[in-house]
């Protein structure tokens, strides 16, 4: 993610809210630190008002902290959200896992199939950025496939909440390695549609991570992750 790269007009809010948002996830922009306005708005070529409407929604989303009179923080990601969260959407994945070796079509399974592919590709070439886009894709495919709309909708207000601190848990070479051996584990499950097995599967991956979280947390002595 540039910081230069300017955004189209068409779709100027939305953009604004993903780049930032990516900006956050792939710590562009630090925990704690505060987000220099001046700096985006001339960067991405708007004014003070969009940006500052992007960052009520990332707000919202729990990615700034939005101060009075003193703009806007990068927040810190807490052990009381990992552990609020995680749980929850762990059994929302494994669900998830179940509904969508039934639903989805060889074309379907196809493109997951692709994107497992360029994600080994990015795990080998050691690129983090091209490797949790890959996986992204991976559990939202999945998440799809399930075809249910309360679960899909469920899951996207869980994972905007957690999604950076997922980017944080496959920082650890050892965390990376094994999160790949999982998501190995489940294309072979989801490969011969074992709904069963590849919903166990991928709740255990969430698992992991959240261990995996909480272990970077212990690391920093304290109640946040803040790299």
């Amino acid at each position: 993610m540039s910081l230069t790269e300017r955004i189209r007009r068409p779709s100027l809010h939305e953009e604004l809210v993903e780049r930032l948002r990516n900006l956050i996830v792939e710590d562009a922009l630090k925990p704690g630190e505060k987000v220099p306005e001046k700096e985006l708005c001339a960067s991405f070529g708007v004014s003070r008002t969009p940006l500052r409407e992007a960052l009520k929604v990332l707000a919202s989303e729990g990615f700034v902290v939005l101060n009075a009179n003193r703009g806007a923080t990068v927040a810190k990601v807490t052990r009381e959200e990992l552990d609020s969260t995680f749980p929850v959407i762990a059994v929302l994945e494994q669900l998830a896992g179940e509904l969508a070796c039934h639903h989805l079509d060889a074309a379907g399974i196809a493109r997951i199939e692709e994107r497992h592919a360029a994600m080994l590709a990015a795990f080998a070439s050691r690129d983090r950025t091209a490797y949790f886009q890959a996986n992204q894709d991976i559990h939202q495919a999945l998440i799809q496939g399930a075809q249910n709309d309360v679960l899909e909708s469920q899951h996207k207000l869980l994972g905007s909440r957690i999604r950076r601190a997922r980017f944080l848990a496959n920082l650890s070479e050892e965390r990376w390695a094994q999160a790949i051996e999982e998501h190995e584990a489940m294309m072979e499950r989801l490969r011969v549609r074992d709904g069963e097995g590849l919903g166990q599967l991928m709740k255990r991956h969430m698992t992991n991570k959240h261990a995996a979280l909480l272990r970077a947390l212990d690391a920093e002595g304290g109640s946040e992750v803040a790299r």
